[in-house]
């Protein structure tokens, strides 16, 4: 099998949507051995944060000199960035070779479903590059979720917000109990600032499986500028003069989740030196979350599609105004139609001088028009751009070397952007 033919291949498993159970990736994994059994792992779900704190986690692992397997989703340009070791994406022939191997184990029983199998490609290719640790986000939920097929060192949910309701539920504490799914019996547990009642949720599914619990703010805390520097007062420790690249006040709770998990693990076998965290936060990348990939204007990307990172996201962009009081911010906006449109758009639409809005390159994303009559007369103004190649070069030509270009509202817009800036098509495996 090529590397085209097995995306094509994998491209064809979405018409089986998304199936709440753990049969088929049981199965799948069962065929190739349990191959998530031949190392350790973190496990890191939750609604918002959970790729950034496992970016985190896998930086200061590799700086402690482990080699690292790090399974996210989605991708945003290329569909190996899903797999990585040590930060490099898995390469084509290796993609095309598991694709195969885990092809001929589908059989006649059920099908699986895209992410189901990328799921067992990525822990069999883990174990065959003999990974010392990987670290695993959770792709949807959590109890029903195909990464929940292994037993982690440690895991950390971020944040529990109305988010994919159509899947978890329609209310905050059914959520939340879908995200406890991944703790374990006596596998200890982070979690970063969750309300009620997620946090009663959590709390009562850790205190009945007997896994120790660590909250922030309770258990372990941080204070500071996650760019400039911060402290840790730790679970046992206390760490200062910490720094991390990844921009937004949010950040800074994602990075206390991370730490804390390096200290569970340091205690569980997975030495992690003080050295070694302060490295590996320096040397963070995650692309797509408050990234700023150009100057003069700036162009930032923020994949923000929820209400609570809409928050996040508005409170960077005030801070940009107070900042750079001269500074227009122009908003390229594109979101998927099962989204909260109404409550991104309100708090997004407020804070634009200029407003474009605009689809990602699939057929769930919100048509301009409907965003339109989402924002009612806050569309008045807004332009229309339905190719976010014409949206971004409509808000290249309204801007001026001071302004803010801030492109928003899909992962997959996001990725559509990316590849427009790298001269390359985007992938059509996106889910």
């Amino acid at each position: 099998m090529t590397y085209s033919a097995s995306l094509e291949y994998l491209f064809g498993l979405q018409k089986h949507g998304i199936k709440p159970g753990l049969d088929t990736i049981a199965r799948l994994l069962d065929g190739l051995g349990r191959p998530q059994g031949a190392y350790p792992t973190l496990h890191i779900g939750g609604t918002n944060g959970k790729g950034s704190t496992a970016a985190m986690a896998a930086a200061m692992l590799q700086a402690a000199g482990y080699r690292v397997g790090l399974y996210t989703s989605p991708h945003l340009v290329e569909f190996r960035e899903r797999i990585r070791v040590n930060g490099t994406m898995i390469p084509e022939e290796a993609v095309a070779a598991s694709t195969e191997r885990v092809a001929h184990l589908v059989g006649q029983g059920p099908q699986p479903t895209f992410f189901e199998f990328t799921t067992a490609l990525a822990f069999q290719y883990f174990a065959e590059t003999r990974v010392d640790v990987a670290v695993v986000e959770v792709g949807l939920g959590g109890r029903f979720d195909a990464t929940n097929m292994i037993v982690p060192l440690a895991s950390a949910i971020t944040t529990v917000a109305l988010d994919h309701q159509e899947y978890l539920g329609f209310s905050v504490d059914a959520i939340a109990s879908e995200k406890a799914g991944i703790v374990k019996p006596h596998v200890p547990v982070v979690t970063g600032r969750l309300r009620p009642p997620a946090a009663d949720v959590v709390a009562r599914t850790a205190k009945e499986r007997h896994a120790p619990l660590y909250r922030l703010a309770r258990e372990f805390e941080v204070q500071g500028d996650i760019v400039t520097g911060f402290t840790y007062r730790g679970i046992r420790g206390l760490q200062e003069d910490l720094t991390c690249p990844l921009a937004g006040v949010h950040q800074l709770d994602n990075a206390a989740c991370a730490l804390a998990l390096m200290e569970l693990v340091s205690e569980r076998g997975l030495r992690v030196s003080d050295q070694a965290v302060r490295t590996g936060l320096r040397q963070t990348a995650w692309e797509g979350r408050l990234e700023m990939v150009e100057r003069d204007p700036l162009l930032l990307l923020d994949g923000a599609h929820n209400p609570e990172a809409g928050t996040a996201l508005a409170a960077y962009l005030a801070s940009h105004r107070v900042a750079r009081p001269g500074s227009r911010v122009i908003v390229v906006l594109g979101m998927m139609r099962d989204k909260d449109l109404a409550g991104f758009c309100g708090l997004l639409a407020p804070l634009a001088d200029e407003l474009v809005l605009t689809q990602a390159q699939l057929a769930r994303a919100a048509s301009v028009h409907e965003l339109a009559s989402v924002l009612g007369a806050r569309a008045a103004g807004a332009h229309l751009a339905p190719h976010p190649a014409e949206a971004l070069a409509l808000a290249r030509r309204m801007a001026v070397i001071d302004d803010l270009i801030c492109v928003t509202g899909s992962l997959m817009l996001v990725g559509d952007v990316k590849a427009l800036l790298r001269g390359c098509a985007t992938s059509p495996i996106r889910g």
